[in-house]
């Protein structure tokens, strides 16, 4: 039995928690399972916009006046995406041996150090270039947060509502990207800390000049950093489950299908971190006649409400099923977008509309892949092998901006990157139908839909 306090979830000698037990769950693990869930989305929320905050500050720095080149501009915004990549793994580990609530606090509350520091090195444009990649490696760690959280939110729930749940908790988590590509370019424009914010940076507009305060994109993210991580402290729980061993979660790398999964991770979550971080550039490159810094928001914000679609949808039709056809419609956004860049055809309407396609397809792909590593690995195997598929899949965030850099440097546009995108998605529609979807799959991850 359970008794519940400020500090989590204190049991007696049964030690035992199993969401699968209907009468336990309905009268106690129900309550706990919710309230987990909701702060650990707060956390994770936080966690991501923390992750992305320079996918919108890095596009007015050298404006501001910092004397940084393109390029060294362009790697502040890929950093974060390697680091948090790097760390995942450890992340998915690490929270199976302090649990959910100790590790939630504390890789929450560590993030204070990039924002605070990010904000200070952004008050004084002489700032060393080594300094602004220290802290946006930092920033990264906002992005190893999620392999933690989803490795630790789905032992709370029973099995038919996992897909659901985790769905929910990406996919509200994932809003962070949104969240701080609308919220950023506000802040900037106003001196909300007062001095205790430092002095603005003067910006030419073209019609003149302008105040902002950029560092306001980094101090703003302190204040729901320590507010939800003291939530997290107070209001979470570890659950009493056995701690795997490291060599049974390391056993993953040995099996074909861990390697399989995380291909069509990227393909998922890769595409939607990569997407997110490179769409304002791609708009403010195609039609720089547009002002649309204010519209960014909108691919990922379909992205992360996809992600709970997604999850909902494979709890009532099966993962492989919605995958398959969603890594489809994903092929259908990325030719629109080929279609509506060329000379002759090209159109803002074509263009914005067809990656809004991309973005809310691959968001309901993400969440219905995930549905799909508990039944693959089982629960031992499970959080090692969602770290590494995720850490992997985190790299989309620096290399789909570098693939449609590189196209661009080629070839003068982004139909090539794009084209190659087209046949990584076709594969993975083979491999999902192979392996996952046919009658006679290897695993038949849909065989009880």
């Amino acid at each position: 039995m359970f008794v519940i306090n400020c500090g989590g979830v204190v049991v007696n000698q049964t030690n035992y928690w199993n969401p699968n037990d209907a009468p336990f769950w309905e009268s106690k693990g129900k309550r706990i399972a919710n309230r987990n869930l909701w702060i650990s989305i707060c956390n994770l929320l936080t966690a991501f916009s923390v992750w992305q905050i320079w996918s919108i500050l890095s596009l007015q720095l050298i404006d501001a006046g910092f004397n940084y080149s393109t390029d060294q501009v362009y790697m502040l915004t890929a950093i974060p995406a390697l680091t948090g990549a790097m760390v995942r793994f450890f992340y998915s580990i690490g929270v199976t041996y302090l649990g959910g609530k100790t590790w939630t606090f504390l890789s929450s509350i560590i993030l204070l150090v990039p924002v605070l520091g990010v904000g200070w090195a952004l008050t004084n444009t002489n700032t060393p270039y080594s300094i602004m990649v220290i802290l946006a490696a930092l920033c990264g760690l906002g992005g190893g947060n999620f392999a933690s959280s989803m490795a630790s939110i789905g032992t709370f729930f029973p099995r038919e509502r996992q897909g659901a749940a985790l769905g929910i908790n990406g996919g509200l988590g994932n809003l962070g990207v949104s969240l701080a590509q609308f919220i950023i370019p506000i802040v900037i424009t106003i001196p909300i800390f007062g001095v205790l914010g430092g002095a603005p940076q003067t910006i030419d507009t073209g019609n003149g000049t302008m105040s902002v305060w950029l560092q306001n994109g980094a101090f703003i993210w302190a204040i729901p950093i320590v507010v939800f991580s003291l939530l997290a402290l107070f209001g979470m729980d570890n659950l009493p489950l056995e701690k795997p061993k490291l060599s049974s979660q390391l056993k993953v790398f040995q099996r074909k299908h861990m390697y399989l999964m995380t291909i069509l991770y990227i393909m998922s979550f890769g595409s939607f971190i990569g997407y997110s971080a490179a769409f304002p550039l791609l708009l403010k490159g195609e039609f720089p006649h547009i002002s649309t810094i204010q519209l960014v928001f909108l691919g990922p914000l379909l992205g992360a409400i996809g992600r709970p679609v997604g999850g909902y949808l494979a709890d009532k039709f099966g993962g492989a099923k919605v995958s398959l056809l969603d890594v489809c419609i994903m092929v259908i956004g990325i030719l629109g977008i080929i279609f509506f860049v060329q000379e002759g055809t090209k159109s803002f309407l074509g263009f914005f509309l067809s990656f809004l396609l991309l973005f809310a397809s691959g968001g309901i792909a993400n969440g219905s892949i995930f549905t799909m590593f508990p039944i693959i690995f089982g629960p031992m195997e499970s959080p090692a092998a969602i770290g590494l598929a995720s850490a992997i899949g985190a790299f989309g965030g620096f290399f789909i901006p570098s693939i449609f850099g590189w196209s661009i440097e080629a070839t003068g546009n982004v139909s090539l990157a794009l084209s190659i995108f087209v046949v990584y998605y076709v594969l993975c529609a083979v491999v999902i139908w192979y392996y996952y979807s046919r009658k006679n799959a290897e695993i038949q991850v849909d065989l009880k839909k």
